[in-house]
């Protein structure tokens, strides 16, 4: 028996799809940037003190998100198609059945692609670079050697997998300072900052014990032993990184792409706008924002945008413009329906 999927199975399904492609486009991103770090190259200029040719020393450039780039892409291209599979059944006053495709070709479609890629991209890049300036020159200033300071920045090899890990490369300006406090609580060898460094959510468990045997003895840990664990809190930072940005970049690509599917219909004139309604679905999640409970079941038409108990206009969920506090970590969806029995005696 065949089972008609709901709009919020078939949304499912699409960010599974896609939401893994992007988180690994991210990663795969980072690890080559970090692959192609000499490393004689960064300390011999953090040995000159020129700090600013350590960074460009990175090669920290638009080059190395393609694959980041085109996973956006596929993420549009693939919601655009199935938002036309909701509207092939249009049929013209005739009865006859209007042919309706997704053209990611659309003027608007490759707009928008271009501005969400080169957006995001540079807001990687940019922040990184900020992030990577201070924690050299931190580096430095409380004496540590230049190869020691590139290395916390670069991350170490690991030798089983031949792979950099840990280090800053990837994250945000605020993980870099949360990876800094660690390293901090754990060289000090003081009880109260050593305890705090175990309420950090993203830690490696594993060295849990290492760190509650040196509050018991008093020993500090070794310089060796901290480096270890706060590149495995790095790594799991990192991996946090990756997960935000495939989370908010899925939702973002398939409610663009819902948009502008909806939209290139009307250019054409296979479907009229004054039919179309669209309702703001909330997926339930854990420290739900109470704005989008509320508007769960809103209802506008497809021109007119949801009004959040805050007084924000959104014109749909995720849409450009819409301030961070509406749309990092939401995993609302927009359902759009058509008015079948209007649009056919039009």
């Amino acid at each position: 028996m065949l089972v008609r999927l709901t709009p919020r199975q078939r949304f499912e399904i699409l960010v599974s799809q896609y939401e893994p492609q992007l988180r690994k486009a991210f990663l795969d991103a980072i690890d080559d940037i970090r692959s192609n770090i000499v490393l004689r190259r960064v300390v011999e200029r953090l040995e000159r003190g020129d700090i600013n040719g350590a960074v460009r020393a990175m090669n920290l450039d638009e080059a190395a998100f393609r694959p980041l780039d085109e996973a956006i892409r596929q993420a549009l291209n693939g919601g655009g198609v199935a938002a036309v599979e909701q509207i092939s059944t249009l049929r013209d006053p005739e009865g006859h059945q209007i042919v309706v495709r997704w053209d990611a070709r659309n003027l608007a479609a490759e707009a928008w692609l271009r501005e969400q890629s080169t957006t995001l991209v540079t807001n990687i890049i940019e922040d990184q670079r900020e992030a990577i300036r201070t924690a050299l020159e931190d580096g430095l200033a409380r004496g540590d050697n230049p190869t020691r300071t590139a290395l916390d920045v670069v991350g170490r090899i690991n030798r089983a997998t031949g792979k950099r890990e840990g280090g800053l490369i990837g994250l945000t300006t605020a993980q870099s300072e949360y990876v800094a406090r660690a390293r901090q609580e754990l060289l000090s060898g003081e009880p109260d900052r050593l305890r705090h460094y175990l309420t950090r959510g993203r830690r490696d468990k594993r060295f849990d014990r290492a760190v509650l045997k040196s509050i018991e003895s008093g020993k500090p840990l070794t310089v060796e032993t901290v480096t270890r664990i706060v590149g495995r809190y790095s790594d799991g930072l990192l991996k946090l990184r990756g997960d935000t940005i495939a989370l908010h970049e899925t939702f973002q690509s398939m409610a663009a792409a819902k948009d502008i599917a909806f939209r290139q219909q009307i250019e054409k004139g296979n479907l009229q706008a004054q039919h179309v309604t669209k309702t703001w679905k909330h997926t339930p999640q854990k420290n739900p924002r109470e704005d989008h409970v509320e508007m769960q079941g809103q209802k506008v038409q497809f021109d007119q945008p949801f009004i959040a108990p805050d007084g924000t206009a959104i014109p749909y969920p995720h849409a450009p413009g819409v301030p961070a506090r509406h749309t990092v970590g939401c995993k609302c969806y927009a359902e759009y329906k058509i008015d079948f029995v209007a649009q056919l005696v039009m």
